[in-house]
């Protein structure tokens, strides 16, 4: 079973990646709000903890796809901001490429001809 662990962690978090960036295209958001968005966006279905959340947006900022600012949320608390790059706006598109892909190769699996 822990072999198949790590393959499980790659496809979350190239999926997780994914949300992220295609959250942040509707404007720039502290990790709550991605959170949210991503909750509220797909049903109440994707529940994204912080746990997983904090790594990939530090992720995500270390490859140059985000940027980060510190800013004052609507209750007054000091939160960071993360908002897309030029580079994570092409990322984007390359990374909604790659699922389509991805999807598409899986339902030929599962439904074969």
């Amino acid at each position: 079973m822990a072999r198949t662990r790590p393959h499980r962690l790659e496809l979350l978090q190239g999926t997780l990646d994914l949300l992220i960036l295609r959250t942040l295209q509707w404007g720039p958001q502290h990790g709550h709000g991605i959170s949210v968005a991503i909750r509220t966006s797909s049903h109440d279905v994707l529940h994204i903890d912080h746990g997983s959340l904090y790594p990939a947006l530090h992720r995500l900022e270390r490859q140059g796809w985000v940027e980060a600012e510190w800013k004052t949320t609507e209750n007054k608390q000091r939160a960071k901001y993360y908002r897309l790059t030029a580079a994570g706006r092409r990322q984007v598109q390359a990374e909604r490429d790659r699922w389509a892909r991805l999807t598409e190769a899986i339902g030929r699996v599962l439904d074969p001809a």
